[in-house]
């Protein structure tokens, strides 16, 4: 069991049979009155960030979420196909599971599958990616004097804003949590 008052970023909690992860916490000792936690915190089912106040007293049981490394084989209309690593069992899971990792991960690449009381919830791709560019449309002579971007298109259907010297053809190295790119890749 963990106390409201033992609060830390990052840690996974039970309320109401669902787990939260702390994003943000705050504890507050008022000139009067009791002290209590003021806490923000996300939904690791269904995404929804909350803000509550809690008495540091207030106990709740440790969310236990399993993470393993699996490798995305394939995909199969809805269905993202991934097979753990060691024992080679492939699971099948819903793109709403998979909608905001799957942009940025080819097959047979790995990522972290997280699972909750044995049901995958959601799966995250690698902090950095290198991936090759499909789509873009030419640099304008010129227009390099200030730092314009351009739209392209990689491998895996993936948008991004790129500078104007990058072209089709390209690896490039990107930045999974913002979306942003980093560099050309070697």
């Amino acid at each position: 069991m963990i106390a409201a008052g033992d609060f830390r970023k990052g840690m996974t909690f039970e309320m109401d049979n669902e787990p939260f992860v702390i994003i943000d916490f705050q504890h507050v000792k008022p000139g009067k009155g009791a002290a209590f936690v003021r806490t923000k915190y996300k939904s690791l089912l269904s995404g929804a960030i909350r803000e509550h106040t809690f008495n540091p007293s207030e106990k709740f049981p440790r969310a236990h979420i399993e993470r393993k490394d699996m490798q995305y084989l394939y995909r199969d209309g809805d269905l993202y196909y991934f097979m753990d690593n060691e024992s080679y069992e492939q699971i099948p899971l819903q793109h709403d599971v998979v909608e905001d990792a799957i942009k940025w991960i080819k097959e047979n690449e790995t990522a972290a599958v997280a699972f909750y009381k044995g049901n995958c919830f959601m799966v995250e791709a690698p902090n950095f990616v290198e991936l090759l560019i499909t789509e873009a449309e030419p640099g304008v002579k010129g227009d390099t004097a200030t730092n314009a971007m351009k739209r392209v298109t990689l491998e895996t259907g993936a948008e991004v804003m790129v500078p104007m010297f990058v072209n089709e053809g390209d690896k490039i190295k990107i930045d999974t949590r913002s979306g942003e790119y980093l560099s050309r890749a070697n």
